[in-house]
């Protein structure tokens, strides 16, 4: 597995140029066709793209999944069909007719790359910035991959070593989510992580002298990124040659990033358009399309004018994919034989299947102890660490306070960090203080595939990585996010540290699931259920969120209910003490679920059959069928409660016109926890009464119903 430069070998006949401005007229024409688009970078892109996809990344294009490929993203996904066209050249199954339905009802060429509904696509990139620390997450789950499969070869010579390509533009650079990555890839000095920024100057509002004046390649230098710039051919085109050069010398630096910047000229050649910020976000017009194919040398009456003789050059890349793929199965194979049992690991984590017997391992949490549920679920991933070595994550420099620490011995640092656990396979990550990047990292870890991912910060901090975390839920991506202090229950910290709205918010992202466990043993229910539910046995994944308490909470008896989401926790009684049928259903998540408990003892104490429901995740309880959730919520009791410490959005639907909500409609202060609960109206009286308050309404309705 050679990583030596190869620009010896490098070609650029008239052929393959008349390809790349194949690929720029194909763009105008995709744009021009549905009305709307960006033409200009994927016009200037034409010639690095090519690069990439025909001469230099291993790849197949007959199977876009095979373990051993280059990974290539797209941060400026704008660009979409900067992909979509070298995708449709390399034969990865997108025809003429898909590029012709660019930006339409059920095509394969939505706006921006989505990862999951078209082929080779490997991330979905649409805010920008989002795919570089993508890409820096996939580097690291790179390097991950080889510590668990193949840590003693020689770099350049495992089966698991590959390139993460990335191309950025001047957007994704500007936001802060592409310096948080990027100081990230530097400080872990990743040197398969290759990526190239588009340096057309040109933004929605013009120059980027507008916002910009910073020197970029100095910053990437202090990030400690390997820096390269690509000067422009004597026309003002990109420099095939020159491109191809950086790239292969930015693969064999392997101790560092590697940065190029390619200085272009956007909708290069449009005699009018190009340098132009229309020429970013806006179809060329009819006359400038026309005027741009002569310049070209095509015919301007023809659209999406693609010539056999091209096409044939292009979709060789199937035969250059099935020969790197076969030499790679050698190694691989060779790998195999000299690995077994790491061989049945891979096996095993390839299918998406966890270990045998590893629910053996989850603690089980003695009935009536405090324990706060950050430090339950801590207890649960050092007890998970030993059985499953895919299994990896940290958090945003608050470790200590997350319980995100898997192994204090093993941290995923580089060789020649000087601190005595540093391991460039380790265990535990330390994403720093930036909270928005680790949530795209971690997509791109999940991406990227072979590992299990999870990453922690404060349930206020969310907010940072809400962008990120909506992209997990996009993609349907198996992460793990651990938020603690979940509420005003931590206390001094003050109104900025506590989460108010953030449960609500959180829960309002599509195919996101939040678990608030309500105690230790819910929280190693939840991470058992989580990590189920991140194999291949439940098909499509789903990121999940795990709130998390700071304080103490009283340990229930375990109850495997608790991963449907919703479950009785403690049924009605009558007199006798016997079970009963309810009167009122008290509805509880995490810290609350307490004086859920506390407030029934006070009813049922008055002769009110009361049951207990507690309410982990709303999403799992959900999925359920509608006679599991008539078991726990029956219609015909019309009075209920639910009580959590934020704001009370979530709860209406499952209180009803007589039902009442105890919740924190506004934002918290700085004093201790137990008071703020007792000052804000979160005690067992006042569920108590909110429950009679709910009985009284509930016998109006019925008595008005009559």
């Amino acid at each position: 597995m050679s990583t030596k430069p190869t620009t010896t070998d490098f070609e650029w006949t008239e052929l393959d140029q008349r390809a790349v401005d194949t690929v720029r007229v194909l763009a105008m024409d995709s744009v021009q066709k549905v009305g709307n688009g960006h033409p200009g970078t994927a016009m200037s892109l034409a010639p690095a793209a090519y690069v990439l996809f025909q001469k230099l990344m291993r790849h197949d294009p007959a199977d876009a999944n095979w373990t051993g490929r280059d990974r290539f993203v797209l941060s400026a996904g704008h660009s979409s069909l900067t992909l979509y066209i070298q995708l449709y050249l390399a034969g990865y199954g997108l025809e003429l007719d898909d590029l012709k339905a660019f930006r339409t009802w059920g095509s394969k060429t939505p706006g921006h790359p989505e990862y999951g509904h078209t082929t080779g696509v490997e991330t979905t990139t649409g805010p920008l910035g989002q795919g570089v620390a993508n890409a820096v997450g996939m580097a690291m789950a790179a390097r991950y991959e080889r510590g668990l499969f193949d840590p003693e070869a020689a770099a350049g010579t495992s089966p698991f070593d590959h390139t993460i390509y990335a191309i950025a533009g001047d957007g994704c650079l500007q936001e802060g989510i592409a310096a948080e990555a990027s100081s990230m890839a530097g400080h872990q000095k990743l040197g398969n992580l290759v990526l190239l920024w588009d340096d057309n100057h040109i933004s929605i509002e013009g120059d980027t002298e507008t916002a910009v004046s910073e020197d970029t390649l100095k910053r990437y230098e202090a990030y400690g990124w390997h820096v390269q710039r690509v000067e422009q051919l004597p026309n003002g085109d990109l420099d095939p040659a020159g491109l191809a050069r950086a790239l292969e010398a930015a693969k064999a630096e392997t101790g560092r990033p590697s940065f190029i910047a390619a200085r272009s000229i956007i909708a290069w050649p449009a005699p009018n358009a190009q340098n132009t910020e229309a020429a970013h976000g806006s179809a060329l017009g009819e006359e400038e399309v026309a005027a741009t194919k002569r310049v070209l040398g095509f015919d301007p009456e023809q659209h999406f004018e693609v010539s056999d003789e091209v096409l044939a050059h292009t979709r060789a890349a199937l035969d250059r994919g099935r020969d790197a793929k076969k030499e790679w199965e050698k190694s691989f194979a060779a790998w195999r034989t000299a690995n077994p049992e790491r061989a049945a690991e891979f096996d095993r984590i390839a299918a998406g299947e966890l270990p045998e017997g590893w629910e053996d391992h989850l603690p089980a949490f003695e009935t009536g102890k405090s324990v706060a549920t950050r430090a339950a679920s801590g207890k649960v991933l050092h007890a998970l660490g030993a059985v499953i070595p895919e299994l990896w994550g940290g958090s945003a420099d608050l470790a200590g306070s997350n319980n995100t620490t898997i192994d204090k011995t093993s941290s995923f640092l580089p060789a020649d960090n000087p601190l005595p656990e540093a391991d460039p396979y380790g265990r535990t990550i330390h994403f720093g203080i930036r909270e928005h990047s680790m949530a795209a990292e971690m997509n791109g870890i999940a991406l990227h595939g072979n590992t299990r991912i999870y990453g922690g910060t404060f349930l206020v901090f969310s907010d940072y990585m809400r962008n990120a975390v909506r992209l997990s839920a996009l993609m349907h991506l198996p992460v793990t996010y651990v938020w603690t202090h979940d509420s005003i229950g931590l206390g001094e910290d003050g109104p900025t540290h506590q989460p108010i709205e953030h449960l609500a918010s959180l829960r309002a992202i599509p195919g996101l699931n939040i678990v608030r466990p309500a105690d230790a043993n819910e929280t190693a229910i939840a991470w058992r259920e989580i990590l189920k539910r991140h194999t291949k046995e439940f098909g499509v994944g789903a990121p999940h969120g795990l709130a998390l308490t700071r304080q103490g909470v009283p340990t229930y008896p375990a109850n495997e209910d608790a991963a449907k989401g919703g479950y009785v926790l403690f049924e009605a009684a009558g007199p006798d003490g016997q079970s009963a049928a309810p009167q009122v259903v008290l509805i509880g998540t995490g810290s609350e679920v307490q004086l859920a408990v506390e407030a029934r003892e006070q009813l049922q104490a008055e002769g009110v059959p009361t049951r207990v429901v507690s309410m982990p995740s709303v999403e799992w309880f959900d999925q359920q069928d509608q006679a599991y959730r008539a078991s726990v919520l029956p219609p015909s009791v019309k009075a209920r409660v639910a009580v959590e410490a934020g704001i009370g959005l979530t709860w209406h639907r499952f209180v009803g016109d007589a039902g009442r909500i105890v919740s924190l409609e506004h934002f918290g202060a700085s004093a201790d926890g137990k008071v703020l609960f007792r000052e804000f109206g979160f005690t067992a009286d006042a569920v108590a009464a909110a429950a009679r308050d709910s009985l009284a309404s509930a016998a109006e309705l019925e008595a008005a119903a009559r």
